[in-house]
């Protein structure tokens, strides 16, 4: 998008992340902390069973509690009873049939939590158990009970490109592993919480903790059977998401309550409850079979995903196609076979979480690609470049990519800090030793192979101020700050200059889900239009006040001067007021949708995705190979962000991406039905971090806003498969699961151990 001159210099600047401040002297409010007169409770009662259908509710004993409102069930639900962000196949509150632990059956409302603990308590529930299936192998066989009437499988995504059973027997080298990966738990610092109450104009509004305002305002409307234009939800400053809040977690339940009772309702989840009730990472099984020549090239790849999706679909159709198209990596393969099979399980709801199943691939076949490296005598940073896709490249999907391929300038990044970690990787403590490991990754920004909009709004007002109307809700990675600053460089104007409206479906429209890494490039475009839009108006209305030529005039500090003359110009309020004289239109609406078009369902070839991130991550590791005990001592994280917006914003998502994938390669497992909190999950802390050594890679996309991409979620997904190329070279033996946990590194380093046992034992 074209614009005349401007001098704003907001783009590539760290400007101070909007809401930091308040943060920091505690003044944010969050939504567990709404709290209004006359404000009542509601609590869930949930299944204990995994699946089993329901014979006798009996709420009688309830009703004689203090404080009691009501107990309701789906009957008292007076619109659809069915929710999910693709597929529709959750229910508020079960009819007739849990499917698994953690189920909601019944909404109880009371003056306070304690009473409202207190009655849910006393509701007797009679359950008939059923055959239960907790394997998705299994519960995709014939003789497997059914979860729901359509059958076990949730979906499957194929990708095939050239012969890759002909290439395959005529490789040099094949190399064939299965790896596994866990559920994960988002930990989310804020769990769930929520706040609802009908206002004054008869609107239902619905203050939340969410990723996606606008798609819980559509949810919520059909289940009390309300148009739309009757709800309202309001993103409340939200304490991280990571995917688990882009499902519908307390704005069904408390909407309901209040709709029922007339009375302002809040929810507010435990740590317990968020970990027993929310979506987590699905769990894949990944067969890979990688082939190359004797030069180094990759000649294909065969691949099966099996994924759990738990009870309940929420986003893993999304992650289906996701893992399928990503599973080549960054590099480029001629012959493809990849097939990923998602099943219904009785297991807790898997949905999307930071990566949406990438990093789970990444972790298969970046362990492929040193595997490959060994047998053929190559380095792994040097049969990563002999692979790597560039301009010109096309990937699994038949994509031509013609921009911002940075997966070179990566590894070019961090080659020298690679060189220097091999040789500086003695170590002098005995049973110990040092490890050196590297992994790129790929990422589509935004869905996959399907339209994924966003709109936005950029009035300028009659006092002459702007403001920036977005649906894009916030959850800490700063896109609030980012839409500010591309709006300011379209218009001349510093950032601090510019208000904004977030999140609020009376006053927004819809950006879509924060998710999938989308909205820098596709919320930031629409923002571009829509400031663009105002920008063309400003100059025509500046070129006729000052009767000069368009050409002639620049926008600067909210006015508008004249190149030829800077001392001559008109401000943007007095160019406010006349157009409110005239009748002409100052707020504009801005609109983008990137080019993508439909995998075929046959082949799975299409162009999924306008635009990709690229990224390469170094990991040094020291292994205590006698206790397991797997400690990383630094992190060189390069990445292609396309334009970095706000540098130090990006820097940011890198120290977080690195934490999360910390944890997903030594210490994350959710285990159903075992692990309650946080007491049994172990998420790394300030004291495990390693030194992170953020270096941006800037290769423009030529559609994106100023040239930029994303980094949300690639900046997690490198870091498990670099460390677990580490932790094999150290031990020079590989671990096939992840989390890579004490027993699991145990197991790998017996050999080693025994060896270094020998050597100490040579020394007396």
């Amino acid at each position: 998008m074209s614009l005349g001159v401007v001098r704003s210099q907001a783009i590539g600047t760290s400007i101070e992340r909007r809401g930091t401040r308040a943060r920091l002297r505690g003044d944010t409010h969050f939504a567990a902390d709404l709290n209004i007169a006359g404000v009542v409770t509601a609590v869930v009662l949930r299944s204990d069973r995994p699946h089993a259908l329901i014979r006798e509710f009996d709420p009688a004993a309830a009703k004689s509690t203090p404080g009691y409102l009501g107990v309701f069930t789906w009957r008292d639900i007076p619109g659809r009873n069915r929710f999910g962000i693709i597929n529709k196949d959750q229910e508020l509150l079960v009819e007739r049939k849990v499917r698994c632990v953690g189920d909601p059956v019944a909404l109880v409302v009371a003056e306070t939590e304690e009473a409202a603990q207190r009655a849910l308590s006393k509701i007797r529930v009679v359950y008939e158990d059923l055959p239960a299936v907790f394997d998705p192998e299994e519960a995709l066989t014939d003789a497997a009970p059914r979860i729901h009437e359509k059958g076990n499988l949730l979906g499957r995504r194929v990708v095939r490109r050239g012969s890759p059973e002909e290439a395959l027997k005529h490789s040099d080298v094949v190399v064939e592993r299965t790896y596994t990966t866990s559920f994960v738990e988002h930990a989310y610092l804020e769990p769930d919480a929520g706040l609802a109450y009908i206002d004054h104009n008869d609107i239902l509004v619905v203050h939340a903790s969410t990723q996606n305002p606008h798609y819980d305002q559509k949810d919520v409307a059909d289940l009390l059977g309300l148009p739309e234009d009757r709800v309202r939800i309001i993103q409340e400053a939200t304490g991280g998401g990571f995917g688990s809040k882009l499902d519908l977690n307390v704005q069904g339940f408390v909407g309901l309550a209040a709709f029922l009772v007339q009375r302002p309702v809040r929810m507010v989840y435990s740590r317990e409850e968020a970990f027993l009730a929310t979506a987590k990472r699905h769990p894949l099984k990944i067969r890979y079979k990688s082939g190359a020549n004797r030069d180094g090239r990759l000649t294909a790849v065969d691949v099966t995903i099996i994924g759990d999706t738990g009870a309940y679909a929420s986003y893993g159709l999304a992650v289906t196609s996701r893992a399928a198209v990503h599973a080549t990596g960054p590099y480029e393969v001629p012959n493809v076979s990849v097939e990923a099979i998602f099943a219904y399980t009785n297991n807790p709801m898997a949905g999307a979480m930071r990566g949406f199943g990438v990093p789970q691939m990444a972790f298969a076949h970046e362990s492929q690609m040193d595997l490959l490296a060994a047998e053929l005598g190559l380095s792994p940073l040097e049969i990563r470049r002999r692979n790597a896709l560039r301009i010109g490249s096309q990937t699994a999907t038949g994509q031509y990519l013609t921009a911002s391929v940075g997966i070179g300038a990566t590894l070019d990044a961090v080659a020298s800090r690679w060189e220097e970690a091999r040789v500086e990787k003695q170590s002098t403590r005995a049973f110990v030793r040092r490890g050196v490991g590297i992994a790129s990754m790929i990422y589509g920004i935004g869905n996959t192979g399907m339209q994924n909009p966003s709109t936005a709004q950029v009035e300028l007002g009659r006092d002459g101020f702007v403001t920036l109307y977005s649906g894009a809700a916030d959850i800490g990675q700063g896109s609030s700050t980012v839409l500010v600053q591309i709006a300011a460089e379209a218009l001349g104007l510093k950032p601090d200059a510019i208000r904004s409206v977030i999140a609020d479906t009376a006053h927004t429209t819809s950006a879509g889900a924060t998710s999938a890494s989308r909205q820098t490039y596709i919320s930031g475009n629409a923002v571009l239009d829509a400031a663009t839009k105002l920008h063309n108006v400003i100059l025509t209305e500046a070129a006729m006040m000052l009767k000069a030529d368009r050409g002639d005039l620049e926008l600067r500090d909210g006015s508008v001067f004249l190149r030829s003359d800077p001392g001559k110009g008109v401000s943007f309020k007095d160019i406010a007021e006349r157009a409110s004289r005239t009748g002409l239109p100052l707020k504009w609406q801005g609109y983008f949708d990137p080019d993508t078009t439909p995998l075929d369902p046959e082949t799975g070839q299409g162009r999924p995705y306008a635009t990709y991130a690229f990224a390469t991550h170094v990991a040094e590791v020291e292994v205590d190979s006698l206790s397991g005990e797997v400690r990383v001592l630094k992190v060189t994280a390069a990445h292609d962000v396309g334009r970095a917006i706000n540098p130090l914003n990006v820097q940011g998502q890198i120290y977080s991406g690195v934490a999360m994938g910390l944890g997903l390669a030594l210490m994350e497992e959710f285990h159903p039905g075992v692990t309650e909190s946080l007491k049994d999950y172990h998420i790394a802390t300030a004291a495990d971090m390693p030194a992170v050594i953020p270096i941006i890679v800037e290769d423009p996309e030529p559609t994106g806003p100023f040239g930029a991409k994303g980094v949300g979620e690639p900046a997690l997904i490198p870091t498990a498969p670099a460390i677990a190329n580490a932790v094999a070279d150290a031990l020079s033996a590989r671990v096939y699961n992840l989390p890579m946990n004490l027993e699991r590194v145990l197991k790998a380093g017996i050999s080693v151990r025994s060896a270094e046992k020998e050597k100490s034992c040579q020394g007396y």
